[in-house]
């Protein structure tokens, strides 16, 4: 019996110890104002996810866990996760960066000595000459071989131009599908309760769905914005993926 018990206890704490968590907040700025597009890193899983329009965002995480907020603009914060912010909401408060301004160069005024003037004001001849030689070169016309067209690259023909049929697109599905996993990582599906062998047909089926992929597709480049778009997607997908197959 004591044998029984303490196999039950060793596995609850266990299961505890290993749980999913996820985080969820909201990001503001100094006056209150929700924040969009903030990055929102788990530094230990590397699990990225960014915040909507109204600034709110959830990551998957545990106690201990470290999470850092990112935005172009703003100073990078890091905030460690307790077990009382898995419980509840967290805000998270961003404050814009100091911009600084350049130092302004204050050129010296006539003196009145000719001398002295002469030599503040009298550029060097290496720097006349440099001048004088750049003044040339934007003079030259430009070879027509560097305004040419790169291999594969397609150039709108002058006039009404004419119709040479559906331009190819540099990547297809399969190639996406690829980069994302590739981007992504086993991890970031895995704790999305995705196993490993259904990441590429839940890829798939999150595409299927209404991903807009156009331009992704045509220049063959996923952005991050791309990216965290993705993310963003997969939430709106993934519960309908985990119900039965009927329900689908």
């Amino acid at each position: 019996m004591k044998l029984k018990l303490l196999f039950f206890l060793t596995t609850l704490f266990f299961i505890n110890t290993n749980a999913q968590n996820y985080i969820f907040g909201k990001v503001i700025s100094e006056d209150s104002a929700e924040i969009q597009d903030v990055t929102v890193i788990n530094i230990r899983t590397d699990e990225r996810t960014v915040t909507n329009r109204d600034g709110h965002f959830m990551v998957s995480g545990r106690a201990g866990d470290e999470l850092r907020f990112v935005k172009a603009g703003y100073e990078r914060i890091v905030k460690k996760i307790s077990k009382e912010i898995i419980d509840a909401p967290i805000n998270i408060i961003l404050k814009r960066e100091t911009i600084l301004i350049p130092e302004v160069e204050i050129k010296r005024g006539l003196t009145g000595d000719l001398k002295i003037d002469t030599k503040n004001l009298n550029r060097p001849k290496k720097v006349e000459k440099l001048i004088k030689d750049i003044d040339q070169y934007i003079a030259q016309k430009s070879d027509p071989r560097i305004l040419a067209a790169r291999p594969g690259e397609f150039v709108q023909p002058k006039g009404q131009g004419f119709s040479i049929g559906k331009i190819k697109n540099k990547w297809d599905d399969i190639d996406l599908m690829g980069y994302l996993h590739s981007a992504l990582g086993d991890e970031y599906f895995i704790n999305l309760k995705i196993e490993k062998p259904q990441i590429e047909h839940f890829i798939s089926y999150v595409l299927a769905g209404g991903f807009e992929r156009k331009s992704i597709l045509k220049y063959g480049f996923c952005s991050d914005a791309d990216l965290y778009r993705f993310q963003r997607f997969v939430l709106t997908r993934i519960s309908s993926y985990r119900a039965p197959q009927t329900q689908r």
